[in-house]
């Protein structure tokens, strides 16, 4: 994590951070080890005068880790990068922090272990800018809460239309049974029931899409704002419809 500049100023202005927080944000923002006076020029540099009472060195000495002292200079370590990513902090676009802010809105209305261990990996890849991760992680957290949301109201229904376009389907009883068969089939059937509608089930066969891309060795590229587009769908026709 290197922060720039731009949002090292509107994080530094943040009233409800703590000194030690703030500091941590100025340290982020240097690529080397940097001194007491580089930190509050820094500060300065993005309009926040350090008050001759903080003790910037004595702040770090008990950041519990979060920064170290080497020859150089003051280092933010990985605890501390961890902080300032439970804080929100990172250099994705404004779009792409608000959708991982509205995952974790939703990551607290999951009383599914599996599908909020999937939700969690989404949020971490995605702030962490692995945008490929955050893709697969998002589409098996949306393609998990559909599993169970057939479990639970369709399952019949689903069997029968299933066992209708092919008679070889085994019936599924549980979510794992209908992992079995293909996501593109599941999302077919599952339209088949009403269980969604045409135009939901092509956004999502979109998704699925651009999730197997991900899923594969290839030259592929995702943008912040690419997989910020693709879990922002997942979230208002998946996740907000479906809750579990």
């Amino acid at each position: 994590m290197l922060l720039d500049k731009a949002n090292l100023k509107a994080w530094l202005h943040k009233k409800e951070l703590s000194r030690r927080d703030k500091i941590l944000l100025i340290l982020a923002s240097f690529e080397d080890p940097c001194s007491i006076s580089d930190i509050k020029e820094s500060a300065l540099g993005a309009g926040l005068r350090l008050s001759d009472k903080w003790n910037i060195s004595l702040i770090l000495s008990r950041s519990n880790g979060c920064a170290i002292r080497v020859p150089e200079g003051w280092e933010i370590t990985d605890s501390g990068k961890s902080r300032l990513r439970e804080l929100g902090v990172s250099n994705l676009p404004a779009a792409a922090v608000q959708v991982a802010s509205d995952l974790r809105t939703y990551l607290a209305k999951i009383a599914n272990d599996e599908v909020r261990n999937y939700v969690e990996e989404a949020i971490m890849c995605h702030e962490a800018g692995l945008y490929k991760a955050s893709i697969i992680m998002s589409w098996l957290a949306a393609i998990s809460v559909l599993h169970i949301h057939v479990v639970r109201h369709h399952l019949a229904a689903f069997n029968a239309e299933a066992t209708r376009v092919d008679t070889r389907w085994k019936a599924a009883k549980n979510s794992d049974d209908l992992g079995k068969m293909k996501e593109y089939d599941f999302l077919e059937r599952l339209h088949g029931i009403s269980g969604i509608g045409k135009n939901r089930k092509d956004e999502l066969q979109k998704a699925l899409k651009l999730r197997n891309a991900c899923g594969h060795p290839n030259s592929f590229k995702v943008s912040a704002n690419g997989a910020a587009a693709h879990i922002e769908m997942l979230l208002l026709n998946v996740f907000d419809v479906f809750q579990i």
